[in-house]
């Protein structure tokens, strides 16, 4: 089947539309405006959330619909590519089809629009991976280095762009919702416990390793517990539960077969003046020091992507990283998010030290790229 052109399938109207919007400046904003603009959601803040959301949103889908078509060594032509793109673009067109925001009965179409648009892209992520799977399997082993090196770059960019357009999406959603938490904003939670959020987490991830193995290392978690900060525990939970997962395994894997009880994951909290950070250590054996610069690459995952060709794209949104080996890269970019970080420290033959710092100052811009 031949791939259609871009042009071939939109209207050459929309097209010019979308390089006119992907050319325009993007607006990045902090989680401390995000926080004071939305602790007060009242009908004219929503408005105008709504207001600039009609005109921040088409600019970034606009760069990502672009940037897609231009891919090296073919990748814009893999059919799980071309499906992403097609998405961004519908999206694009249902935000430019969208009226002016004058009143609050429109304000409320546009959130549940914006709300469907988030839907449409659940699955970007394992698509892309497909893409890349897809790319992988045709590349002629002859392929430069600096190929993939582009495309592990656009990865980022666009990964990083996807999770702050889902991030300003959800924010606004989240501020209709009447039930709201105390001590939250939309996604945002002003007192957030690193402790609690770091249990969870190491939970949900322990109870998938006694799933495929049939037992899990113990995680032992030090701390103040009554430690708080301003943060957004989704983006936490999805970053420990990475880590821990991966340490589970590691563990598990090294001390299957051994008569040895498997040594506890330990993660130690840390309240600094400027960063919070987490320390994940497992005594799993470590990664060879030649394996290091590899883990934070989309192209070298060693699991299997659960979306294989055949099986049937079921929303993934839950657990969305197990498998694609897109766990690390994906989490070092929610940690840079909010100007935070991720590093891993490995000992051969010991283990792993994973340290993700979140910066508490709440006051870094998106990066937008």
């Amino acid at each position: 089947m031949a791939t259609k052109k871009l042009y071939e399938c939109f209207s050459k109207a929309l097209i010019d539309e979308v390089q006119k919007w992907g050319a325009m400046k993007q607006t990045g904003v902090s989680l401390r405006y995000m926080t004071e603009f939305g602790s007060k959601a009242s009908e004219k803040n929503l408005l105008i959330s709504a207001q600039f959301l009609h005109k921040e949103l088409p600019i970034r889908i606009a760069r990502r619909a672009i940037e897609l078509e231009t891919l090296p060594s073919g990748l814009s032509d893999k059919p799980a590519v071309l499906k992403v793109r097609d998405w961004y673009l519908d999206s694009f067109r249902d935000l430019r089809s969208f009226p002016e925001i004058k009143d609050r009965s429109l304000e409320l179409d546009f959130t549940e629009m914006i709300q469907m648009i988030k839907v449409r892209h659940n699955n970007v992520v394992p698509m892309m991976a497909l893409g890349v799977q897809q790319l992988k399997k045709d590349l002629n082993p002859k392929v430069v280095p600096e190929d993939l090196d582009e495309i592990h770059q656009f990865l980022d960019r666009f990964y990083m762009s996807r999770i702050g357009i889902r991030m300003l999406i959800g924010q606004h959603v989240a501020l209709h919702d009447p039930n709201r938490q105390p001590d939250h904003v939309g996604y945002i939670h002003t007192k957030m416990s690193p402790l609690v959020v770091a249990r969870n987490a190491s939970e949900d991830a322990r109870s998938i390793c006694l799933r495929e193995y049939g037992s899990a290392p113990d995680v032992t978690i030090y701390g103040d517990p009554n430690f708080t900060f301003m943060y957004v525990p989704t983006h936490l939970h999805l970053m420990v539960f990475e880590l821990v997962k991966n340490s589970l395994r590691a563990v598990q894997e090294r001390f299957m077969d051994s008569d040895k009880v498997a040594p506890p994951i330990r993660i130690i909290v840390a309240d600094g003046i400027e960063d919070v950070t987490i320390k994940i250590s497992d005594e799993g054996g470590g990664i060879p020091r030649s394996g290091l610069s590899k883990i934070f690459t989309y192209l070298y995952s060693t699991a299997r992507n659960p979306l294989d060709e055949q099986s049937d794209l079921v929303s993934t949104d839950g657990v969305t990283m197990a498998g694609y080996g897109y766990g690390l890269p994906i989490s070092r970019l929610y940690a840079r998010y909010f100007g935070g970080d991720l590093q891993i420290i490995s000992m051969e033959g010991y283990g792993t030290d994973a340290y993700l710092h979140l910066s508490r100052l709440g006051d870094s811009q998106e990066p937008l790229p």
